[in-house]
C-alpha cells in the first residue's frame, strides 16, 4: 500500500483526506494523432520517457547478443551441411513458381482498433485533449488519480522514474469538477490486469490500466463501483 509520504502529499494537494487514490498508466500505446491536431496541442510527447539503462541493454543486445546468436547459427548451419553433403539432383521450386500465399506468408485481414482501446477516438472532446497532453507534463508513466469528494485529480512527478509507494513530489496535472467526469470500473478484477475509465460529460473516455499498489487498487476499484 501506499506509504505515508504519498499520503500525506496527497492530503495537502486535495486539501482533505483523498476517498481513495491508485497510481496507474496508460497500458497501450497512443495511437497516432492527426498531424493538424497534434500541432494545435503544442506537439506534447506521445511516448512516455525511457531511463538510460533501457538505452544500454539495447546496445548491449544488439552489438553483444545479436552477433553471438548469428555466429552460433551459423555454425550450427554448416555443421548440418558438413553431415549430409550435396543432394544431386533435387529439382527446385523456383520462387516464382511457388503459390502466392507462400510468399506473402500469413493472410493479415483482422482489422485493427485505429485508437488501440484506449480512447473514444475523437481527438476534439475531453479525453482526447487529455490524451494529447497526458506525457506533456512528465515523461514518467505513471499518474496518480485521487478521488475528493467534489473533483477528480491526477497528478505526476516531474521524474522519469519513482517509487509509487514513496513518491512525494507530485504535482496536479489535471484536475476535473465531478459534474464533468465519472470514474468507471469492476471490482473483483484480476490483478494485474485490472482497468477503469474516466467518462466525461461530452461523451468521451479514456482508459487506463497497470494499476499501482494491490491494496490501492482494490480499494479504489471498490469506491468507484460502489
Amino acid at each position: 500500500m501506499a506509504k505515508r509520504a504519498v499520503h500525506r502529499r496527497a492530503r495537502k494537494i486535495l486539501g482533505e483526506d483523498p476517498v481513495a487514490l491508485v497510481w496507474c498508466e496508460i497500458h497501450k500505446p497512443i495511437p497516432t494523432p492527426p498531424e493538424d491536431v497534434h500541432r494545435a496541442s503544442g506537439k506534447k510527447r506521445l511516448k512516455p520517457g525511457r531511463h538510460w539503462l533501457r538505452y544500454i541493454g539495447a546496445v548491449v543486445f544488439f552489438f553483444v547478443v545479436i552477433p553471438m546468436m548469428l555466429i552460433d547459427g551459423l555454425d550450427r548451419l554448416l555443421q548440418g551441411r558438413r553431415r549430409r553433403g550435396p543432394r544431386a539432383g533435387e529439382p527446385q521450386t523456383p520462387p516464382e513458381d511457388r503459390p502466392a500465399a507462400s510468399r506473402r506468408g500469413p493472410a493479415r485481414d483482422r482489422r485493427q482498433d485505429p485508437t488501440n482501446g484506449i480512447f473514444d477516438g475523437d481527438w476534439n472532446l475531453a479525453a482526447g485533449q487529455l490524451l494529447l497532453r497526458w506525457y506533456g507534463h512528465s515523461p514518467n508513466p505513471k499518474r496518480l488519480v485521487m478521488l475528493a469528494h467534489d473533483r477528480v485529480c491526477i497528478a505526476t512527478s516531474p521524474r522519469r522514474r519513482l517509487s509509487p509507494t514513496k513518491a512525494d513530489d507530485f504535482r496536479t496535472v489535471v484536475e476535473f469538477p465531478l459534474d464533468q467526469v465519472r470514474v468507471e470500473g469492476e471490482a473483483g478484477q484480476p490483478r494485474g490486469f485490472a482497468t477503469f475509465r474516466l467518462r466525461f460529460t461530452d461523451g468521451s473516455w479514456l482508459e487506463v490500466g497497470r494499476l499501482g499498489e494491490p491494496e490501492d487498487a482494490d480499494h479504489f476499484l471498490r469506491t468507484i463501483s460502489g
